[in-house]
């Protein structure tokens, strides 16, 4: 017997729940599967929309000479993506026609960037504006970014109040120095100084961010000492640090750490921190393991209980069990190592993309692996891709290529199945490295795939 619902949502991470809230709202009663943990937890937690539109065509014109010499440009020969941008629904018009904004529409995004805003409550910030904030990011630069934690917040590159970066020497991919030299290398309006203080060092080497957050979040003692006051006197001595354009000394006004700052308490540990410091506090988000994305990850997930969404994790969507009439009726769901059917009226592929293995590559072409749709590509592999890394990737913006109603088509343009609709990375159409769209696009797809789906189901 088949595990029947109205809708069943395929993908764990942003689109995927996105999806499933949206189904959920409509009436739907949704069931969530997902492979492995959501992809929040490797993200920085940031909320992108749109924060550059890139070019799609070289400076200069192509060289003569074989197919791929064309492609052989120097850096200089791409323009550079026109951005940051201040507003990101002012960039959308200018989007190539089938980038998913497009083809959505702009009141997909805003409304999917309201049902974010109100899942993720006080915790986020920037859901008073349509503008961008400027969010200084792990490696030293700044992100433009529609939505941010909170514990960020008073880290913005918009803010000219003088900056103290802390970094600690255990944690040796985290250069607070250079840090600081690339974040006024890249013109931010205040001054800038890096530390490396002794903290992590209490702890064993291969400690986890969590570990640390945990510590400070129960106010552990670390030799006698409470671990927030310990990390506050660790830092003390370098509130003087930042030396101005005239050579003269500013007393720190805000300091900014490694998002460790406290996990189920990081507010609590924030205040506490910046009461010691007499300095506003805040968090800088890093690679991961992001403690952003694991707090995002849970505050979603809540929701999706909030929502009477059934999920379940580890088990994967192999292939299409049945369908007939161009609809899916059942999918094939590998339950360690043996598969169940799981039936629906209408599915939400929220899989990923290449870098999330929602779509498979290899010398042959580009596929999508659990229903088999079509993916647009180039059949010259030469087409794949541009030599100069930062020029326009062809590859980054392969996936499904979805109808208005978010339904993949095959090579023609004809809807592949009635009752499927995709959303987040494994649409085509996006660059959303370049583009600083991934979250966004996410938001908008999934929003309109989940009411679709539920649509497709109450008829």
């Amino acid at each position: 017997m088949a595990i029947n619902s109205d809708v069943l949502v395929i993908g764990g991470g942003l689109a995927a729940i996105t999806a499933a809230v949206s189904a959920a709202r409509e009436g739907a009663d949704v069931r969530l599967v997902s492979h492995k943990s959501s992809t929040l937890r490797q993200a920085s937690g940031l909320i992108d929309a749109l924060g550059y539109v890139p070019a799609t065509e070289p400076a200069k014109p192509l060289r003569d000479g074989p197919p791929t010499a064309g492609r052989n440009l120097d850096r200089d020969e791409w323009p550079d993506p026109e951005g940051p941008l201040a507003d990101p629904f002012e960039g959308i018009d200018r989007l190539p026609e089938s980038h998913p904004y497009r083809v959505v529409g702009n009141d997909a995004l805003r409304e999917g960037l309201d049902l974010f805003d109100d899942l993720a409550g006080d915790a986020y910030r920037g859901g008073h504006t349509d503008r961008n904030a400027l969010v200084p990011t792990f490696g030293g630069a700044v992100k433009p970014t529609a939505r941010y934690p909170a514990a960020a917040e008073a880290g913005l590159a918009s803010d000219d109040r003088p900056m103290l970066v802390v970094g600690f020497r255990s944690l040796t991919e985290y250069d607070a120095r250079a840090f600081a030299g690339r974040l006024e290398a890249a013109g931010v309006p205040f001054d800038a100084a890096g530390a490396e203080v002794e903290f992590a060092e209490a702890f064993r080497a291969d400690a986890k961010i969590t570990r640390l957050a945990k510590a400070l979040d129960h106010d552990e003692e670390i030799d006698g000492v409470p671990a927030r006051e310990a990390l506050a006197k660790a830092v003390a001595p370098h509130l003087h640090d930042v030396v101005d354009e005239a050579g003269g000394v500013d007393r720190v006004e805000r300091v900014g750490f490694p998002a460790f700052l406290g996990d189920d308490r990081g507010e609590e540990v924030r205040e506490e921190l910046a009461d010691r410091l007499g300095a506003d506090v805040f968090e800088i988000p890093m690679g991961p393991p992001s403690l952003p994305g694991l707090r995002l990850e849970d505050r979603l997930f809540d929701a999706l209980d909030a929502e009477g969404v059934r999920f379940e994790t580890g088990n994967p969507v192999v292939g299409v069990e049945s369908a007939t009439d161009g609809r899916v009726e059942t999918v094939a769901v590998d339950r360690k190592g043996r598969t169940a059917p799981y039936g629906a009226d209408a599915f939400v592929l929220a899989t990923g993309g290449l870098v999330g293995k929602g779509l498979d590559s290899d010398r042959e072409g580009v596929r999508e692996p659990v229903l088999d749709l079509h993916v647009d590509q180039p059949d010259d592999r030469y087409e794949w891709f541009v030599d100069d890394a930062f020029g326009d990737q062809p590859y980054a913006r392969f996936g499904v290529r979805p109808d208005e109603r978010c339904r993949p088509t095959d090579a023609e343009g004809t809807v592949q199945y009635e009752n499927v609709f995709a959303a987040g990375g494994v649409v085509g159409g996006a660059d959303a490295a370049r583009e600083k769209s991934a979250s966004g696009v996410s938001l908008a797809t999934g929003l309109a795939a989940g009411r679709q789906a539920a649509t497709e189901a109450n008829q």
